[in-house]
């Protein structure tokens, strides 16, 4: 089989990959960026359930569930960055694209909760 027939019989599954690469990236250059942000006052947010957040949770991050998202936009300053948080970063990637929508300029996806432990 040439390389063609490998692209599209495997496409899917490279897709995948690349996908996954990009949320490990992106959670890696927005950990190293957490102690500028925190300097320039940064909200960070947990867009889980109450429930998980209750279960456990980073120090410094408050909770807006992400179904609440839109009713909550007055609690999120549009003066600051925000980095969302959440189980997978699934959910806060989907809170990112509100925030953009809502017109916040500076919203940076962290991925899980956890990264915030790590964070210096």
């Amino acid at each position: 089989m040439n390389l063609q027939g490998y692209f599209e019989q495997y496409w899917p599954f490279a897709a995948l990959v690349l996908w996954f690469a990009y949320k490990w990236w992106n959670s890696k250059r927005v950990l190293a960026m957490l102690p500028e942000l925190k300097a320039q006052g940064a909200l960070w947010v947990d867009v889980r359930s109450a429930a998980e957040f209750a279960h456990a949770n980073a120090p410094g991050t408050v909770n807006i569930p992400l179904q609440e998202l839109c009713s909550r936009l007055a609690e999120i300053p549009k003066s600051a960055p925000v980095v969302l948080c959440c189980a997978s970063g699934t959910r806060s990637g989907m809170a990112k694209m509100v925030l953009k929508k809502n017109g916040y300029q500076r919203v940076y996806n962290i991925g899980t909760w956890s990264k915030f432990l790590q964070a210096k």
